[in-house]
């Protein structure tokens, strides 16, 4: 689900595409919602447990209740006290406006960062309910809709988790430089914008903006927690430090700390990333850091056992696994070669590409025939641009299974050296595990975007001895096949061939 052609380079135009996009609910979740709105035998407790089941309306309907009240009232801290701001007609109006699609519609990447937001009101609820009974639904909403500004971003862009995960917690590359590749612009101060235009509760801006703006009390709790074996040490440490006393025991803290545990427990239990979220957590309860993990697992447990698609990725299925196994696994086997049929259907795409006199109208019917032809041979993402006549641009004129943001991507090629190198002369780069570091830091943040592969081909033609197309083609992120390598080459002379006798026509 895409509402924008290419991909922001600012906070404003970030901010802009994201802060009143719609979020998709599951088909079946819209009936029920529908249904418990209209009993009126429901209290409002029941209606805004309903809502929270449903964390991308509970959005909906906290931000329109803090963004439609007078700016000098208090922002609602609660899907409850949201709705009784509302009323059940608005809330009514809210979910007949949000789109109701099959769970198949859904963004994987999408469905899984609600996951994750679910599963850290799960831990916030577990370790911290007791504690601040008084402010339940605080802690629960807060927990829930943590992440929720990132949720807009990968509804709109899915592809943007695939790369995060595989540069950042696969091959271990810095999240500030991967989010300003892929995004322009820092993700902490994304949310800390769109948090702050919501009008999300305080304590969600609050964790925000201590991540963006002042980490040194975040830094000197975090020394403290790792002496974890001694807390008499601990204590008197902060017993020395009455400010970070004070900051460490507030209760918004525990809405960052629960989802800290949750966003690092995505990659693996056994990080130094997961620990330090770990020790914290144990310092602010002041308890052992065994006796913390283990009500940690057990709450990973609980939240694995309520209902999710069984394609997302829950943390608590690597309790079950060796500690030295990750999740996260570079592809080892080689794609599958394409099928009779596709080879047949790649001959035929061929055949009409070397047709001479050439039997196309114009150029999306002959890029077209070349997409069909480079899918067919076994290429699962295709992208086909052009250049345009001084070099200084290349525009997508064809795409194929990818988001649909590639369709108005727009690259500078001075930007580039490595799209520079292909735009002077006719060449081929193969990127593989071997390559890619070497290579990824030259290409373009929003075309890595597009395909977070270690297994891509970009692929540069000309027509009477000047560059005027690239391809750039992977299977999917998996290592290329040799019978999709030899079709690819032979493919893309065909391309040549066409692009000429094309050029020729009428003369």
């Amino acid at each position: 689900m895409s509402t924008s052609k290419s991909l922001p380079r600012t906070l404003d135009a970030w901010v802009q595409q994201l802060g009143k996009l719609p979020l998709p609910i599951e088909q079946q979740q819209h009936l029920r919602l529908r249904r418990i709105l209209a009993d009126s035998r429901r209290t409002w407790r029941e209606i805004a447990e309903a809502i929270e089941a449903s964390p991308s309306f509970a959005l909906q309907v906290l931000r329109e209740a803090n963004q439609s009240s007078n700016s000098l009232s208090d922002p609602a801290e609660s899907v409850e006290t949201a709705l009784s701001r509302l009323g059940l007609s608005r809330c009514e109006a809210l979910l007949n406006q949000a789109p109701a699609l099959p769970e198949s519609d859904i963004p994987l990447a999408f469905k899984q960062i609600l996951l994750i937001s679910q599963h850290a009101s799960q831990q916030a609820r577990g370790l911290f309910g007791a504690r601040l009974a008084r402010l339940w639904n605080e802690l629960h909403g807060c927990s829930l809709l943590f992440l929720s500004p990132i949720w807009p971003l990968l509804c709109a862009h899915p592809q943007l988790f695939e790369a995060w995960e595989q540069r950042v917690l696969l091959k271990g590359e810095r999240p500030a430089v991967v989010e300003k590749e892929l995004l322009g612009v820092s993700l902490i101060q994304l949310c800390v914008k769109l948090a702050e235009r919501w009008r999300l509760p305080e304590w969600i801006v609050r964790g925000y903006r201590l991540l963006e703006r002042d980490r040194r009390q975040l830094v000197k709790a975090l020394h403290i927690a790792r002496d974890n074996e001694h807390p008499l040490h601990q204590q008197q440490m902060l017993d020395a430090d009455t400010p970070l006393r004070h900051w460490l025991t507030h209760p918004s803290n525990c809405v960052l700390l629960a989802n800290g545990l949750a966003v690092s427990a995505h990659q693996a239990w056994d990080t130094a990333h997961c620990l330090r979220w770990q020790r914290l957590t144990g310092l602010y309860l002041q308890i052992p850091l065994s006796e913390l993990q283990q009500e940690v697992h057990q709450h990973a447990v609980s939240s694995a056992r309520q209902p999710h698609d069984s394609t997302l990725w829950h943390p608590a299925q690597a309790l079950i696994w060796p500690w030295h196994v990750h999740r996260l696994r570079p592809a080892v086997s080689a794609a599958a070669p394409p099928k009779r049929d596709d080879l047949a259907a790649w001959r035929q795409h061929c055949a009409r590409l070397l047709a001479d006199p050439s039997t196309f109208a114009n150029v999306p019917q002959l890029t077209a025939c070349a997409r069909d032809a480079l899918q067919a041979c076994g290429l699962k993402r295709v992208l086909l641009l052009l250049a345009d006549r001084q070099h200084t641009r290349l525009l997508t004129q064809q795409q194929a299974g990818l988001d649909v943001s590639a369709a108005g991507l727009s690259l500078d090629p001075a930007q580039s050296k490595v799209l520079k190198r292909l735009l002077s002369e006719p060449g081929q780069l193969r990127l593989t595990p071997g390559n890619v570091a070497q290579f990824s830091a030259l290409l373009p943040g929003n075309l890595k975007a597009l395909f977070p592969s270690e297994h891509l081909l970009l692929r540069s033609l000309a027509n009477n001895g000047r560059v005027v197309m690239l391809v750039v083609a992977d299977q999917g992120g998996q290592p290329l096949n040799d019978v999709c390598l030899q079709a690819f080459g032979k493919t893309v002379q065909c391309i040549e061939r066409a692009l000429g006798s094309f050029s020729r026509r009428g003369r």
